[in-house]
């Protein structure tokens, strides 16, 4: 016989409880649990199950019924963490709400996000415990981070593709992760580098002076690591032909060559879709529009920058392209291949999971 267990009160919100909890919600980055709570209540109150709830929000059965016994009792109030043995806090609950308010939908009058000085006199607290409610909540105003989302309408089949080749490589074929590196500058600076010292890091001028440009092809081979690459001064379709004959002259004949790119102009102009025609053991596959991430020579990139160019000082392009050179047969003496771990169902999921969280937050 199967275990029903023991029936849980029904649990009925009324309509100002209800539009309290969505609203704290909303509020996921400023209390993870206490939202994480209200969920649990809001789904609750649809008749779920404590198993249902739990599947629906990744939590355990226990957590469910913990929140929906002292909702049950306490409502609004029970949510809230219970009080913890000491001195009383010195301010009250509606100035902390006060607070995290204005810092998640207010800007100050004069600046484009708050300080702990600015709060401080706005809220009539001391700047510190302005300082422990932002760390308590996990706010930081001083800080700001970057997204995209693609809106490329072919992104999830672009996604399936790609990461297909990742982990399923076909057979008796290369795949290659091909981009262009442009307009990297050669740049000087205006005065010698002072070398780094005993308790003294290197020192460079600010100031720098410009002495060119020049683009980097390469193709980085998911197999192995190995790297394809020319350097050439312009960026064009007709460049990008040069670098596709070279790929089809170093890669085995018997292979067939399947190529990632992005959306890049230079890669389907007419010229370049005529010559993929009379070469038909290669195959193109193109990111999703703003899905730069998903090419793997991306990162491979991000190395050169950061190990040769970045804090590279350089007298003309030709020094430039000598030490790039230099280090990209040095990373064919030792190549390595990055190892891709997540499934397409894994980013998809994650991706939804992000959409899930900014929804309704004025985009």
């Amino acid at each position: 016989m199967a275990r029903t267990g023991r029936p849980k009160a029904e649990l009925v919100l009324t309509a100002e409880e209800r539009e309290t909890l969505e609203r704290w919600a909303r509020r996921a980055t400023s209390a993870q649990a206490l939202a994480q709570r209200c969920r649990v209540v809001l789904a609750c109150a649809e008749g779920l199950s404590n198993t249902e709830v739990a599947a629906r929000l990744g939590v355990h059965r226990t957590m469910v019924g913990k929140w929906r016994s002292r909702f049950t009792i306490g409502r609004l109030d029970a949510l809230m963490d219970e009080g913890r043995p000491g001195r009383p806090p010195s301010i009250t609950v509606d100035q902390v709400e006060e607070v995290i308010v204005a810092t998640l939908e207010q800007t100050p009058r004069n600046a484009t996000h708050w300080s702990r000085t600015s709060m401080a006199e706005k809220s009539g607290l001391s700047k510190s415990t302005i300082g422990r409610i932002w760390r308590d909540f996990g706010l930081k105003p001083h800080r700001a981070e970057t997204f995209k989302l693609s809106t490329d309408p072919q992104f999830v089949e672009k996604v399936v593709d790609v990461v297909g080749l990742y982990h399923n490589p076909p057979e008796r074929a290369v795949v290659l992760c091909v981009d262009e590196k442009s307009q990297i500058q050669a740049l000087d600076r205006s005065q010698p580098t002072l070398p780094m010292m005993p308790g003294v890091p290197e020192r460079r001028t600010h100031d720098y002076v410009r002495n060119g440009i020049t683009s980097l092809f390469a193709a980085f081979d998911i197999a192995d690591g190995v790297v394809i690459s020319e350097l050439h001064r312009q960026h064009r379709a007709a460049e990008f032909k040069k670098f596709l004959i070279t790929i089809d002259k170093t890669v085995p004949a018997e292979l067939d060559v399947h190529l990632i790119c992005d959306n890049y102009g230079t890669h389907k102009t007419p010229a370049i879709k005529a010559w993929l025609a009379k070469h038909p053991r290669f195959h193109m596959h193109f990111t999703p529009t703003g899905s730069s991430w998903i090419n793997q020579v991306e990162r491979w990139f991000g190395f050169l920058t950061e190990q040769k160019i970045k804090r590279g000082a350089h007298k003309s392009v030709q020094a430039l392209e000598k030490d790039i050179r230099a280090w990209i047969a040095d990373w064919n003496t030792h190549p390595r291949p990055f190892v891709w771990t997540k499934t397409a169902e894994e980013i998809l999921e994650s991706i939804a999971r992000f959409c899930r969280r900014i929804s309704g937050a004025g985009h």
